[in-house]
């Protein structure tokens, strides 16, 4: 029991700050916008002032140490543990919602997927809209954690590739301390939002709006405070969206690269350019697709360039329905859902860099096959690939296709139609937000599904947002028992 009281205690810390974010909602929703859900945040500061109290009560004289296990449990105690938390404001008069909603909200929120089960926003309760917003910022941030400290330290899917401060030489390092890295990490996120929050501030959002959008623009999350998402916004501030929702899809680490001393020729800017490139691609292929339409190009290129980066960048705003722009739009929107951003960023789906050593390793494979005794060495991100790694990126391929076939066919066993199963099943996993059908197209959302539905889903999110193995780890016994 001792060696997981670190866990308690980091546990206990994170739910004490939940606590104080619901205080801090409650005062604003009793004195700036006096939309009588004070008593709901209060509930929520309370219920997890107490629980987080007890937490830290039994981590106190923790050792400053986290093995294998530990960071297993902690990653899987904070992302199943404090959604159900943060769930309990929608349930009071202002949120509306029953339990299960409350939940899927929450789910999505943190898993900054950004599904939705409000389906009035614009008469929405402020303090509400601005609860779902900071779940989604502090989401954000916290997979960037995750990417960047546990999922490396634990091999997941080819992220040990990404293991920045495990080297013994300064020259290997990022920044000279992991506590150093840390905080500029959180400064880059709260500097970039802060940029986007005034970009969005010139396009003539007021301030709240302006606000709410920055923190889900950035964290990749797409809640929005209007059932039309950013269509209810000038064409100026879907130009902002864009420039932010690539920003949130980049890694971290790279921007930390280029304001450091570091070595900016890394193999991690690869990544970054094949994410461009596909953006690139795709934007082009919905160019053509709307090309009937007779718009402007300059429109054309906006709506294609916006729906291409909300999609790939897994933020899932919509500006307008691209399904009415015909199969091409539609397929090209599908398999864009999958792909994601950069490992290390707000961003979820496959990730570029997996794509990157897919395509590698199905190189290597034809060389050997022409060239039996040829010997070659694929890197990436400025290292070799070993086997392993490559072993690993298509055990985590494996998985990601058999979670979304499973999910999908689950599904539509309990009766949703095909179009709305498949989507469902490929948006909860890659964390995207809106799929494709009339009822959780790109005007929907996700209120007239079964109960059972968004259970499955919110289990969807979380195994995508954890990239699975996190998930499957807590129900294999031998690694309990090692």
């Amino acid at each position: 029991m001792r060696k997981y009281q670190i866990v308690l205690l980091i546990l206990g810390s994170l739910v004490l700050g939940l606590a104080v974010l619901a205080a801090v909602i409650a005062g604003f929703s009793e004195f700036v916008f006096r939309d009588d859900a004070s008593d709901d945040f209060l509930v929520s500061a309370s219920v997890s002032g107490f629980l987080g109290g007890v937490f830290l009560i039994f981590g106190q004289g923790a050792r400053p140490e986290i093995n294998h296990h530990g960071a297993v449990g902690l990653t899987a105690g904070a992302w199943l543990g404090i959604p159900l938390l943060a769930a309990i404001p929608f349930l009071g008069d202002a949120g509306g919602l029953d339990w299960t909603n409350a939940v899927f909200e929450s789910v999505s929120g943190i898993t900054t997927t950004g599904s939705t089960v409000i389906t009035n926003l614009d008469e929405t309760a402020p303090s509400i809209l601005l609860w779902r917003a900071i779940l989604q910022w502090i989401g954000g941030i916290g997979i960037i954690g995750l990417s960047i400290a546990v999922l490396p330290f634990l091999r997941v899917g080819g992220m040990q590739l990404f293991h920045m401060e495990s080297s013994d030489t300064s020259r290997d390092r990022v920044v000279a301390q992991p506590g150093h890295l840390a905080a500029y990490i959180a400064l880059l996120y709260a500097g970039l939002t802060l940029l986007c929050m005034i970009g969005y501030a010139m396009t003539g959002m007021n301030g709240f709006d302006a606000l709410t959008h920055a923190m889900t623009t950035v964290s990749t999350g797409g809640y929005s405070t209007y059932d039309a998402s950013m269509g209810a916004f000038s064409p100026d501030a879907q130009w902002v969206a864009i420039v932010f929702m690539l920003s949130g899809a980049i890694p971290f680490l790279a921007y930390v690269r280029l304001v450091s001393r570091f070595n900016r020729r890394n193999g991690m800017f690869e990544e970054v350019s094949g994410f461009l490139l596909i953006v690139a691609g795709f934007t082009l292929l919905l160019i053509i697709a709307e090309f009937p339409d007779g718009l402007g190009f300059m429109q054309e290129l906006r709506q294609a360039l916006f729906s291409t980066v909300s999609v790939i960048t897994t933020t899932g705003y919509s500006a307008g329905d691209y399904q009415d722009w015909g199969p091409l739009a539609v397929v090209s929107i599908f398999i864009l859902t999958f792909l994601g951003g950069c490992a290390g960023s707000t961003a979820g789906g496959f990730k570029t860099f997996r794509l990157q050593i897919a395509m590698k390793a199905v190189a290597r494979a034809l060389n050997r096959a022409s060239l039996p005794s040829s010997v070659t060495t694929e890197r990436h991100a400025g290292k070799n690939l070993s086997d392993e790694d490559i072993a690993s990126v298509t055990l985590f391929g494996g998985l990601y296709v058999s979670t979304f076939a499973l999910a999908a066919i689950l599904l539509a066993g309990m009766g949703l139609d095909f179009e709305t199963a498949i989507t469902a099943s490929a948006t909860a996993l890659a964390n995207v937000g809106p799929g494709l059908g009339d009822i959780i197209g790109p005007s929907g959302n996700f209120a007239a599904l079964s109960d059972a539905a968004k259970w499955l889903l919110c289990a969807v999110m979380l195994l995508g947002r954890l990239e699975i193995v996190v998930i499957l780890l807590l129900f294999t016994p031998r690694f309990w028992l090692r």
